[in-house]
C-alpha cells in the first residue's frame, strides 16, 4: 500500500456504483496482488452509489473520492481517479471485476518506449449462471498484439494519459476506445498480451438488460464515429455503419414474413425465415472456433451476433434523436444493485 512519503509505482483507479459485495471480492484482489517492487495505491470512485459501497472502500483500504452529478459517466470516474492518484502507471478497473494476482508484474514488463497501455484477457467469472453471461463471455475474447483500443480494465502510463488529457467526459459508453485513438494519433501503441488480466461478473440474467446493454453499444457507435467523421483516422464508422444495413435488413425479413404468413395464412413464410437466421447462426460459429471448443456456446454466440444488431441500432437512433434535440443523456445502465 502506498507510504505517504514515497511515489507509488502504480496507482489502481476502481469505478463502481452500487456494487457492494462485487466491489469488495474487487479491492481484496487488488490488496493481495503481487507487488509490483515498490509501493502503490488504491483509489476509489464512488458514482452516487445508494448501497454502502463508499464505506465498504475505505474499510478496505481505498481513498474514496465520491462524485456528486447529475451527469456520473465512466469517463467521468475515472478521470477524477487517475487525477487524483501519483503513481507512473494507473491501472483502471471496473468494480465488479476481480484482478489476476500477477498481471500488473507480468504488464510492466511488457512496456516499451511508446507502449500507452497494456491489458490482458477478460473473462466472466460465472458464464454458467445465465445464458447471456455464457455468450458474452466470448465478446471478450480478441487477438494479442498491438491493437486500436482497449476495454476499462487496462494498464495505463501517466504520461500517455496526460498526453491526451484522459478520457472524454461527455462520452456515456466507447470512451476507452475513443482516447485509444486519441492516443495512437499521436504515435502512442495498445498492447493486448494473451494472458489473464481480471474476472468480470456482468449479471445479466434478463432479456431487457441484454437490450440495454445492446442499445448503450449503439448509442456509442454513433457518438465516437461521429466525432471523427472526415478526419484522417476514423473510428468507428465502418462498424457503425455495418450495424445500420444489417439492422435494416434483419427488420425488413422478419417484418415481410410476418406479413405473409398472415396474408397467406401460414407459418411457412416465418419458419424459412428462421432457418434463413439460424444458418447464419451456424456459419458464425465456424468462424468463431478459436474463441471456443464447445459448439453449442458458439452456437448461440452466432444467435446473439445477429439478434443483438436491432437493439444495437435503435441505440444509434437514441444518439442521433438526441442530438437533434440537444439532449445530453445519462448513463444506459442495464445493472442493478448488488445484493
Amino acid at each position: 500500500m502506498k507510504n505517504d512519503s514515497v511515489i507509488p509505482i502504480v496507482s489502481v483507479v476502481v469505478i463502481g456504483r452500487n456494487e457492494g459485495p462485487r466491489l469488495q471480492r474487487c479491492l481484496e484482489s487488488v490488496r493481495d496482488m503481487e507487488k509490483p517492487g515498490g509501493d502503490f495505491e488504491i483509489i476509489y470512485v464512488d458514482s452516487s452509489s445508494t448501497d454502502n459501497s463508499p464505506d465498504l472502500a475505505r474499510r478496505l483500504g481505498a481513498l474514496v473520492i465520491s462524485i456528486d452529478s447529475s451527469r456520473p459517466t465512466a469517463a467521468l470516474g475515472r478521470n477524477v481517479g487517475w487525477r487524483a492518484s501519483s503513481g507512473s502507471f494507473v491501472l483502471f478497473l471496473d468494480g465488479d471485476t476481480i484482478l489476476h494476482p500477477e498481471f500488473v508484474v507480468q504488464s510492466l514488463q511488457q512496456f516499451g518506449s511508446d507502449t500507452a497501455i497494456v491489458f490482458g484477457n477478460r473473462r466472466e467469472i460465472h458464464p454458467e449462471a445465465s445464458v447471456y453471461n455464457r455468450v458474452l463471455d466470448l465478446e471478450w475474447i480478441s487477438a494479442s498484439g498491438f491493437v486500436d483500443s482497449c476495454g476499462g480494465d487496462a494498464l495505463m502510463r501517466r504520461a500517455a494519459l496526460e498526453a491526451v488529457q484522459g478520457y472524454d467526459e461527455n462520452l456515456i459508453a466507447g470512451e476507452e476506445p475513443e482516447m485509444c485513438r486519441r492516443l495512437r494519433e499521436l504515435g502512442w501503441k495498445i498492447l493486448h498480451v494473451d494472458g489473464p488480466m481480471t474476472g468480470h461478473d456482468l449479471a445479466i440474467s434478463q432479456w431487457s438488460q441484454y437490450c440495454r446493454r445492446a442499445m448503450r453499444t449503439g448509442y456509442a457507435y454513433a457518438q465516437v464515429s461521429e466525432r471523427f467523421r472526415g478526419s484522417s483516422l476514423p473510428f468507428w464508422k465502418v462498424e457503425a455503419r455495418h450495424n445500420r444495413n444489417v439492422a435494416f435488413a434483419h427488420a425488413s425479413i422478419i417484418t415481410l414474413s410476418v406479413l405473409a404468413s398472415l396474408i397467406w395464412r401460414t407459418a411457412w413464410p416465418i419458419g424459412l425465415v428462421l432457418a434463413f437466421f439460424l444458418l447464419l447462426a451456424l456459419r458464425t460459429a465456424g468462424r468463431v472456433t478459436w474463441k471456443s471448443n464447445n459448439l453449442a456456446t458458439r452456437l448461440l454466440y452466432g444467435i446473439h451476433s445477429h439478434l443483438q444488431q436491432i437493439p444495437i441500432y435503435l441505440g444509434q437512433l437514441q444518439y442521433w434523436s438526441d442530438r437533434r434535440k440537444g439532449l445530453a443523456r445519462g448513463l444506459i445502465e442495464y445493472k442493478g444493485t448488488s445484493q
